[in-house]
């Protein structure tokens, strides 16, 4: 067993491994312009995240465009037309641009299906919470889309 983890651990630190989550320090950002359309509130939590700065006086950077929305459907209803599930999902177009040309596109998309609650309150509370942890997967996905790209 100590041989098995011995070369385990001589294979994974010579071949030039490295967890893609190693740097937790996010390099920042800088835009041109920052343009955001949509949910303000998932704009303005992407954009505190991720630390992007703007920066009007220099003309050489590029311009990023951030559109999101966010819906919450109904999925199902019994007989008494009540209900039964909901879906939330969440929205984001990232487009990075640079004198009028599009350089880089991406859509970002989570989804996640839950059963109604009888306390309003609690489905109110949930479906808040939900959201947000919506909102902090697709930062996540487009942490890693800027800094692999």
């Amino acid at each position: 067993m100590k041989k098995f983890l011995v070369i385990i651990i001589f294979l994974i630190s010579s071949c030039g491994y490295q967890p893609i989550y190693i740097n937790k320090n996010l390099k920042n950002f800088e835009f041109s312009k920052i343009i955001t359309e949509g949910e303000n509130d998932i704009n303005k939590k992407i954009i505190n995240s991720i630390s992007l700065k703007e920066d009007r006086t220099n003309v050489l950077l590029n311009e990023i465009l951030l559109k999101s929305s966010f819906k919450v459907e109904e999925t199902s209803k019994n007989k008494k037309g009540q209900v039964n599930s909901y879906r939330s999902s969440i929205f984001i177009n990232l487009s990075i641009n640079k004198n009028g040309e599009i350089i880089k596109n991406k859509d970002f998309l989570g989804e996640f299906t839950y059963n109604n609650k009888d306390n309003k309150f609690e489905l109110v509370q949930h479906q808040a919470d939900i959201k947000e942890d919506l909102i902090n997967q697709a930062i996540e996905d487009i942490v890693l889309y800027l800094n692999l790209q």
